[in-house]
Parts: C-alpha cells; sequence; structure tokens
C-alpha cells in the first residue's frame, strides 16, 4: 500500500511537471513558429509541412518525456498504414492527450480542430502555422475539406469533444460525410485507455491508483465506394455511422 501511495504522489508530481512543460513550450514555440505566423502559410502545403514537422517533433518529445517519467504508457499498432494522400483517420477521443500522441506519430498530417483552439494562447501559433482546419458547417469548409484530400491526409475525431464518461461513443455525422465525399480510403484507429485519466471536466490532479496505459489500434481500410455503391450519400453515410459507433464501442473494451 505505501509503495501504491509514493507511485501515485510520484505520477501526481510528474503530471503536474508535464502540463507545465507542455504550456511553457507551447507559449515559447510561438517565438519559434514566427517564420510561419508572420507570413501566412495558408495555401503553401510544403510551408505547412516543415511546420507540421517541427510540431510533431516537439510533440514526440513531450510524449516522451510522460511515457519514459513513468506518467503514462502508449503502445501503436499498425501506424505504418497511415498517413496516405486522401486518406481519412477517425478516431475515437477518451483523453486529452489524443491529439498529441496521435500528431507526434504523424508528423505531415492534417488535423481537423475545434474552432475555439484558434484562441488558446498555447496552441494557436502551431494551428496557424500548420494549416489545421478550423470545424465550420458552409459550403466553403466542404470545399476546403476536397481540397486537402486530394493531396494530404486528414485526421478527424468525429465526436467533437472528449467522451462523457461512463458513455457510449457517439459520432456526429459530419466527419463520415466528409469521408466519404472527399477520401480515397477511411481508416479507423481505436484509442484504448486503461485506466481512464484526463477525462473531460477531470481536473488534471485526479491521478488513478494505476498508471494510465494507452493502446493506439490501426483498423481495416474503409473504401468510400463500398458505401456509396447503392445508396446516396445521406444514407450511406448514417449506415457507416452506426457501423463505425459499433466498431468503435466494441473495441474499446476488448
Amino acid at each position: 500500500m505505501r509503495d501504491l501511495n509514493v507511485n501515485r504522489l510520484y505520477r501526481l508530481f510528474s503530471t503536474g511537471l508535464g502540463f507545465i512543460i507542455f504550456g511553457v513550450a507551447g507559449f515559447l514555440f510561438q517565438f519559434v513558429l514566427l517564420p510561419y505566423t508572420l507570413k501566412s502559410t495558408a495555401g503553401n502545403l510544403e510551408r505547412q509541412k516543415k511546420a507540421r514537422k517541427m510540431v510533431s517533433a516537439s510533440w514526440r518529445f513531450f510524449t516522451g518525456y510522460l511515457t519514459k517519467s513513468g506518467t503514462c504508457a502508449a503502445s501503436f499498432h499498425g501506424f505504418e498504414r497511415l498517413g496516405k494522400q486522401g486518406q481519412v483517420i477517425l478516431c475515437n477521443h477518451p483523453s486529452l492527450l489524443d491529439v498529441v500522441f496521435m500528431i507526434s506519430r504523424l508528423p505531415e498530417i492534417n488535423c481537423l480542430i475545434k474552432q475555439d483552439l484558434q484562441k488558446n494562447p498555447v496552441m494557436r501559433a502551431q494551428i496557424k502555422a500548420c494549416g489545421y482546419i478550423p470545424n465550420s458547417e458552409d459550403l466553403d469548409f466542404i470545399d476546403k475539406i476536397n481540397d486537402v484530400l486530394l493531396q494530404e491526409c486528414l485526421l478527424i475525431f468525429p465526436e467533437g469533444t472528449r467522451t462523457k464518461e461512463g458513455k457510449p461513443i457517439e459520432f456526429g455525422r459530419g466527419a463520415v460525410s466528409l469521408g466519404l465525399r472527399s477520401a480515397k480510403v477511411i481508416t479507423p484507429v481505436v484509442i484504448k485507455m486503461n485506466p481512464q485519466n484526463w477525462k473531460k471536466n477531470q481536473p488534471w490532479y485526479h491521478i488513478p491508483a494505476k498508471k494510465p496505459v494507452y493502446e493506439f489500434v490501426v483498423g481495416d481500410d474503409i473504401n468510400p465506394q463500398d458505401w456509396l455503391r447503392e445508396k446516396p450519400l445521406p444514407i450511406a453515410a448514417r449506415r457507416l455511422n452506426e457501423y463505425l459507433q459499433t466498431y468503435f464501442n466494441e473495441r474499446v473494451q476488448q
């Protein structure tokens, strides 16, 4: 019992230090990214990719700190199949750090983000420099996603926010519709976390008794044309959305 309490106190300290590192590094990184934010990278994919590689490297350092310090553990399966042109990657969203872990392993990927993150002082420089796409619901947004997928790979969290505690995974249909409309391939990535931590509305200092363990598992590719062949887009999107919700909910419990 004493060893358990000591380990928990240590992880409380290392978690707090990790959040400080992330916040301070994110603020200082604004100055590193000045060449990419003073002059917009919009429309310049090569400049965006350079910025993304820098952000990915910094987040890989941060996630390396988390795992090497024993704050949490993480394993990755099938990531060699990610990052293809025209690929939409769909992930569930159990914790605060899901996107950090994903981008730390996929240095050139684009990402669909919540609009509010553009106001975050730690994140706004990275978002602007990397050309990450704020979510919206207008026609220009749909055209932009289509243009992006002609050249890039796009990461989407279809829940829109972290999974609510004790609730099943529920996807908004918009992400699946975007994939069916514009992607060459849709690839699910199941994020498992045991025990749960850094959940929605959970204070950072609520530390579980055991070390959280992440597992990122890449699923089989889905060909959008297989779902569109016999049904129009709205029906296909509803059916694929239902299939994916079942797929994720079954696998996070395994």
